[in-house]
C-alpha cells in the first residue's frame, strides 16, 4: 500500500479539512467546509483534487462543495442525507469507497448521533470521524439519541489500537478540562492535558491522537469506568454504565 501523506487544512475558527494524497498530483479532501484554504493549498502544492469525502450534512463540512466541484469536477462521496446534495457515490455501513487515484480504499462506518446520517470512513491505520468522535470529546447529540451515540463510539471503540483518529476540529484542550472534572485522577487524562496546553501554547494542532490514547482519556468511551459512572451518578443517581451515564455528562459537557 502506498504511504499515506494527510495534511490539515485550517478553516474557519477550529475546523480542519483532511487532504490526503500519496505522492503523485492526484488528491482527496475530507470535509471541505469552506473552497478557498482548500484551493490554496492545492494550488501551493500542485495537486489536482480527484474526490471530496462528507462525513455529515453540516454547513462547515460541505459549504465549500459547491465551489470545488465547480473548479475540480471531483467524485463526491458522501451519506444517504437530501441535505447533501450531488453525490456521486452514497455509502452506507460496510461499503468499501476505493480512491484509485491514489491506490487507496476505505470502510464506510455508520456512526449517527451527531446527525442521524453521520458516516466514518476507516482504513489503512486511520479514522476520518467527522463530529462523532473528538480527541478526549464526541460531537453533540444535535440528531441522535446518547443510545445511537454509544453504539456509533463502541463500533469506533473496536478498531485497532494504533487507528489514527482525524477528527475534524481543534477542541481537545477545552475537551480535557472538562474530561479532568470527570476523571480528575485519571493518570493518563493528566499526562494528556500538559501535552496539549503544551502544544496549543506553541501553535500545534492536538490531533490526529490514537484511538489507544483515547480509549485511557475519552469519558465519552469510558462510559463504562467505575469513575466516570461515579461522576454521572453525582448529577443523576440513575445514571448506569453505557449511554445513560454517557447522556449525563454529555449534558454536562454542553453546559460547562
Amino acid at each position: 500500500m502506498p504511504a499515506i501523506d494527510i495534511t490539515a487544512i485550517p478553516a474557519f475558527q477550529d475546523n480542519y479539512i483532511w487532504l490526503l494524497h500519496t505522492g503523485g498530483k492526484e488528491c482527496a479532501v475530507v470535509d471541505p467546509g469552506d473552497a478557498e484554504p482548500v484551493r490554496q493549498a492545492l494550488n501551493r502544492n500542485g495537486l489536482r483534487l480527484s474526490t471530496i469525502l462528507i462525513t455529515h450534512h453540516h454547513p462547515d463540512h460541505i459549504g465549500g462543495v459547491p465551489q470545488l466541484v465547480q473548479d475540480w469536477s471531483p467524485r463526491l462521496i458522501g451519506p444517504a442525507d437530501p441535505r447533501i446534495p450531488g453525490l456521486d457515490q452514497i455509502v452506507g455501513q460496510g461499503d468499501r469507497v476505493a480512491l484509485p487515484e491514489l491506490g487507496l480504499e476505505f470502510e464506510v462506518l455508520e456512526v449517527p448521533g451527531h446527525t442521524r446520517s453521520h458516516i466514518a470512513y476507516s482504513g489503512h491505520d486511520t479514522l476520518f470521524c467527522g463530529d462523532t468522535l473528538f480527541s478526549v470529546g464526541c460531537g453533540r447529540l444535535f440528531e441522535g439519541t446518547a443510545a445511537q451515540m454509544q453504539q456509533s463510539l463502541d463500533q469506533l471503540s473496536r478498531l485497532p489500537p494504533n487507528t489514527l483518529v482525524y477528527c475534524a476540529h481543534e477542541y481537545t484542550a477545552a475537551n480535557c478540562r472538562f474530561a479532568l472534572e470527570v476523571e480528575p485522577d485519571n493518570a493518563a487524562l493528566l499526562q494528556r492535558s500538559k501535552q496539549v496546553e503544551a502544544a496549543r501554547q506553541a501553535g500545534k494542532s492536538t490531533v490526529p491522537s490514537t484511538l489507544e490514547q483515547e480509549l485511557a482519556v475519552n469519558p465519552f468511551l469510558r462510559s463504562r469506568e467505575s469513575a466516570v459512572i461515579a461522576a454521572a451518578q453525582k448529577r443523576n443517581p440513575a445514571a448506569t454504565a453505557g449511554a445513560t451515564t454517557l447522556q449525563v455528562i454529555r449534558e454536562w459537557k454542553d453546559n460547562y
